[in-house]
């Protein structure tokens, strides 16, 4: 079993190779408490994973439960989960849950936290201290990193026949909330210097933080502390066991100022910083629960950020996303949050208070799951079905797809060799995907279209005076890349091709005259 990792493909193109081939991961996040005994896994979890053609769980592991003593090290628990992830057939991917998760130090053991002198918390500008270690306390940093570097000698040992996990998160939404920066006796001190050289080269700055970010110093700083920390813990790991490695953002959102979303975290205008500052980490990876999480994924997906969504909204248009995500992104994996709970009954789910998301600005019904599992489990068998052409095809100028943006959006125009196509989203509606689909030209006059929720119009290249048909229009499948056709369509059947709800698949040919 060779060791997985990221690297280019013949195009260029960022992908998870697995055992030397790419990979990509249909996965979904488990809550963060379901991994805290096997019983629970065995119970909540995996019954409820069942026929959601996924290929991948992602699973936290908690430092507080390996270290529970300073020094001594227990992975009975992780063992556990890995045991039954074989058992269910899905690989892992894991969430360290170390020295910072959701912008707070809840995850450290409770030696760190009942030492608060020895490992410091940040402060705000009134001296107030937070649930926060300082990134500038490098004790606590050591202590994770190795903490880290034994679980890594350990899945080396435990799993590295194996290879059930592919992949580690390192931390989770790190940052700081209710303070733009830590005013710690360190920090402070440390503030004043200035900026790292290789920093300095890395952004084309000089000077001390204000000199170099101005308004932004207070957030650039602890981009820069929180990135060298994660850089020390993830390289220290990566030396026992070097699997793909990456962290995730709570992402900058209204009112927009640092400390109303977590500051120095991986958001999109500090990756300059984090990836001066940890190159260990393949991506940074967005936490998405807004209403525009198209454009987030535009935003976090470019070349040497491959776009990599460990958490994202669980209602119906998650599909349309995850669709979006393979198709025009090249995604390496999509994971809706929660997963386990796609197959309860939507009267059953407890949604987090009114004011827990109005606070975290989540869209409440990013939390709804009606239909959820059924539009996820068809689109993640429909893509695995497809890999064979969207590793053929991504890349070029004969693989076009799209999603719905935003309430505005009513569509879209591709343009190709032959022939252009407009496409016509179907408006939003609740508990169903949003407009999404991905388009590939076989031949200059045939195509073959996966998606939902829109229509497509076949239109002449400008200046052509002709008019264009279907000269054969199927309904059908793939599988494994080849088109099976189900019915042929003619007659009133052929007057527009229209894709309902259900991810559906049509080969077209056309004919000019």
């Amino acid at each position: 079993m060779r060791i997985p990792e990221i690297k280019k493909d013949e195009k260029g193109i960022e992908t998870l190779y697995v055992d030397g081939k790419p990979f990509f991961c249909y996965s979904g996040e488990i809550h963060n408490s379901s991994a805290s005994t096997l019983s629970s896994m065995s119970k909540y979890v995996w019954p409820n994973l069942e026929g959601m053609n996924m290929n991948t769980l992602i699973v936290p592991v908690y430092w507080e439960l390996t270290e529970a003593e300073e020094g001594q090290y227990d992975f009975a628990l992780l063992d556990g989960v890995i045991g039954q992830a074989r058992e269910a057939g899905l690989k892992l991917a894991l969430l360290w849950f170390g020295l910072w998760k959701n912008a707070e130090s809840m995850y450290v053991p409770g030696w760190m936290k009942r030492d608060t002198d020895r490992y410091f918390r940040v402060r705000k500008v009134n001296g107030e201290p937070i649930n926060t270690v300082s990134p500038l306390c490098r004790e606590a940093v050591e202590k994770d990193a190795a903490a880290f570097s034994a679980l890594m000698r350990h899945l080396r040992t435990f799993d590295g026949e194996a290879g059930t996990v592919l992949l580690i998160q390192v931390e989770n939404e790190i940052g700081l909330l209710g303070t733009e920066c830590d005013y710690s006796e360190a920090a402070r001190s440390a503030f004043m210097e200035s900026v790292p050289e290789e920093l300095a080269q890395a952004c084309g700055v000089a000077g001390t933080w204000k000199d170099a970010f101005g308004t932004d110093a207070e957030e650039a700083f602890m981009a820069w502390h929180f990135a060298s920390a994660v850089e020390k813990i993830a390289s220290a790991g990566r030396k026992e066991y070097p699997l793909p490695c990456y962290t995730n953002a709570w992402l900058k959102q209204y009112p927009w100022y640092p400390g109303s979303y977590p500051s120095g975290g991986p958001v999109r205008a500090m990756h300059k910083i984090w990836k001066a500052a940890a190159p260990s980490l393949f991506t940074l990876a967005p936490d998405v629960y807004v209403p525009y999480c198209a454009d987030v994924m535009d935003e976090y997906a470019y070349p040497g950020n491959p776009l990599f969504v460990p958490e994202i909204r669980k209602d119906a248009v998650a599909s349309s996303y995850c669709m979006y995500a393979f198709g025009a992104k090249n995604a390496i994996c999509f994971s809706p949050f929660g997963i386990e709970e796609l197959s309860l009954d939507p009267s059953e789910i407890d949604q987090p208070p009114a004011e827990v998301m109005a606070a975290l600005n989540i869209d409440p019904s990013a939390f709804a799951i009606a239909g959820s599992k059924e539009y996820l489990s068809a689109t993640y068998g429909l893509l695995k079905q497809l890999e064979p052409l969207l590793l053929k095809y991504r890349g070029t100028e004969h693989m076009k797809a799209f999603v719905r943006h935003s309430e505005t959006d009513y569509g879209t125009f591709l343009r190709m060799a032959e022939y252009d196509l407009a496409v016509s989203y179907a408006p939003r509606v609740p508990e169903k995907p949003l407009a999404a689909g991905i388009v590939i030209e076989l031949a200059p006059n045939r195509f073959l279209i996966v998606g939902m929720m829109h229509t497509v119009t076949f239109r002449p290249k400008a200046g052509d005076n002709r008019k264009c048909d279907f000269l054969r229009l199927e309904e059908g499948t793939v599988q494994n890349g080849e088109w099976l056709c189900e019915r042929v369509l003619n007659g009133d059947e052929k007057m527009a091709l229209r894709l309902g709800d259900r991810p559906a698949c049509y080969m077209a040919e056309l004919f000019r005259y």
